[in-house]
């Protein structure tokens, strides 16, 4: 289990990573204002471009990583899972911290940002083939 872990974190540096600073940043028990919060729905377009970089880092990983894509795989790693993690996110922030709030907008936006991250995978794996 140990091996399979430490693999995946040699293969998938940059993914691993901004999976690591997404749950960070979605459970701090604070998160500083900035002068952008006067901008509408800067909240919802955070979460939009978070989750769509890490899903398209996730694709340009696997792709840099597999000579042939597994597209059962990529749909459940690099599409399902992210948004399953958004959902457990939301979740734990509304009910498992006191300093945040789990909204059905920000799953909302995640999902959107997954689901283009996603299909700009798909576009770069069909297009711009390894090999």
């Amino acid at each position: 289990m140990y091996e399979l872990l430490i693999k995946h974190v040699r293969c998938y540096p940059f993914s691993v990573s901004i999976i690591a600073v997404i749950w960070v940043l979605s459970l701090a028990p604070f998160f500083p204002e900035t002068p952008l919060d006067d901008v509408p729905f800067v909240d919802k377009w955070t979460h939009f471009v978070m989750y769509g970089v890490m899903t398209l880092v996730i694709w340009w990983e696997y792709r840099r990583q597999h000579l042939h894509a597994d597209y059962r795989k990529l749909l459940l790693w690099g599409w399902v899972m992210p948004i399953v993690m958004s959902g457990v996110l939301e979740l734990l922030q509304e009910y498992a911290t006191t300093t945040r709030n789990g909204e059905w907008q920000d799953l909302l936006a995640n999902a959107i940002g997954v689901t283009l991250g996603a299909v700009i995978g798909i576009l770069m794996i069909r297009c711009c083939p390894k090999g």
